[in-house]
């Protein structure tokens, strides 16, 4: 029973969150009561305020400071798991208020009531400025304490030798510090606040039912209910004469789907869902209810002994802080095709190489640049070589670039560091 609860306590790291320039990158050692480490980095950033033109583009040299501690519980049928991780970047370049602070908080709890019976809750929270801590539909930086909030709740239960249901929960909830609305003469709208195109709170509900048709595959059929509900009670945009509020882009959405997922080898798997998905918005006025493709597509191979690789595809549909109106309608969300890939390398016992890709194409759905698109790449490697069990050093190297149909939106950023992190 311990192996089973052991199995699945580990945290493992999403692809938001692969970036090498990120503190806390590397999951909780479940192996350990607690631990405490911390990392100091030196950098170069050649466009931290994510300009779009040799004029914009502002570079800066810095440093940053991240302490972390996490405690890990692991007994007989239960595993519990606690971390905190703080990041303080300086950047010399600017005049004022030169850092950005960020926290992330995260649980992980696992229950096996039985071999056919057991519960997961994890819980990941973020204070933060980067986009991709916040995972949140925006690709800049963005000023402020931001908050994202994501929790997940799935119960597992083998109901027969070979049939098994899967019923979960998630919620994520969003909260930004910009909320000024810019207006005119007279006090005339004029520009939205991120807090009220992008607060919100998502709600997903999960239904799986699978079916154990040979001995290492696994087939599926299931059932999601999404409700997105936005909750920064502002004016975002004009139809007409006609004010449109946050909570116009509220939706519910439907999505069906069936997969597989199949083992290969005792190291390598692959998992495949097909489905659609209907996304039906509570104001119908100025949103139009859609139909489109669901696809979540992974591998994963452990091709050697401190070798393994991960790739995957998802097509879905996300928040965006895009609104433009246009001929009586605004953009309600983007539809994304993203594609991912991660490889850990030992290059030595004491040398370890990661590489990450992502690559997102996504699609506006409505308004003035309605089926106009963003595409977002980026690309990352870190090098960790271990002095000894409680002393490690670290370099490596960022790219992100973002291709906009929209005039002024698009950049490329380049980042270097180089760091040592001490552990006990």
């Amino acid at each position: 029973m311990k192996r089973i609860v052991a199995s699945v306590g580990l945290v493992t790291v999403g692809i938001s969150g692969v970036s090498a320039y990120s503190p806390g990158l590397v999951g909780p050692d479940a192996t350990k009561t607690w631990s405490v480490s911390a990392t100091l980095r030196g950098f170069y950033d050649d466009n931290y305020a994510y300009g779009y033109s040799n004029q914009q583009e502002r570079d800066s040299f810095g440093f940053n400071i991240a302490p972390s501690v996490q405690f890990n519980l692991p007994l007989e049928q239960t595993y519990l798991g606690l971390r905190y991780l703080y990041s303080g970047k300086y950047y010399e370049d600017r005049s004022s208020d030169a850092w950005d602070h960020s926290h992330q908080v995260d649980l992980q709890f696992n229950h096996a009531f039985s071999e056919r019976y057991s519960v997961e809750l994890s819980d990941t929270f973020v204070v933060a400025q980067e986009p991709e801590l916040l995972d949140n539909g925006v690709p800049y930086r963005t000023e402020g304490d931001n908050i994202r909030n994501r929790a997940r709740l799935v119960g597992n239960a083998q109901l027969t030798r070979l049939l098994g249901v899967q019923l979960g929960y998630n919620n994520v909830y969003w909260n930004y510090d910009q909320d000024r609305i810019v207006t005119g003469p007279g006090g005339v709208f004029q520009r939205a606040s991120l807090s009220g195109l992008l607060d919100r709170v998502e709600h997903l509900i999960v239904g799986n039912l699978r079916w154990q048709a040979l001995p290492e595959t696994t087939a599926l059929v299931g059932y999601n209910l999404g409700l997105t509900h936005y909750t920064g009670d502002q004016q975002i945009a004009w139809v007409g004469a006609t004010p449109v509020m946050s909570e116009d882009r509220d939706n519910i959405s439907h999505y069906i789907y069936a997969g597989v997922n199949h083992a290969f080898l005792r190291n390598a798997s692959a998992s495949l869902k097909l489905g659609a998905t209907q996304i039906d918005y509570d104001n119908d006025r100025i949103n139009q209810d859609k139909w489109i493709p669901y696809v979540d597509v992974s591998a994963n191979y452990g091709y050697a002994r401190g070798g393994n690789v991960q790739i995957g595809f998802v097509h879905s549909f996300y928040a965006t802080d895009v609104i433009a109106p246009f001929a009586g309608r605004i953009t309600g969300s983007q539809e994304s095709s993203t594609v991912y890939g991660l490889i850990s390398h030992q290059i030595t016992p004491k040398l370890v190489a990661i590489a990450n890709v992502r690559y997102q194409d996504s699609t506006f759905d409505g308004g003035l640049y309605g089926d106009q698109s963003d595409q977002f790449f980026s690309a990352g490697i870190n090098l960790t070589y271990q002095i000894n069990r409680f002393l490690s050093c670290e370099a490596g190297y960022n790219f992100d670039r973002l291709n906009s149909d929209i005039p002024g939106r698009s950049y490329d950023r380049n980042r270097v560091y180089i760091g040592v992190t001490a552990s006990y």
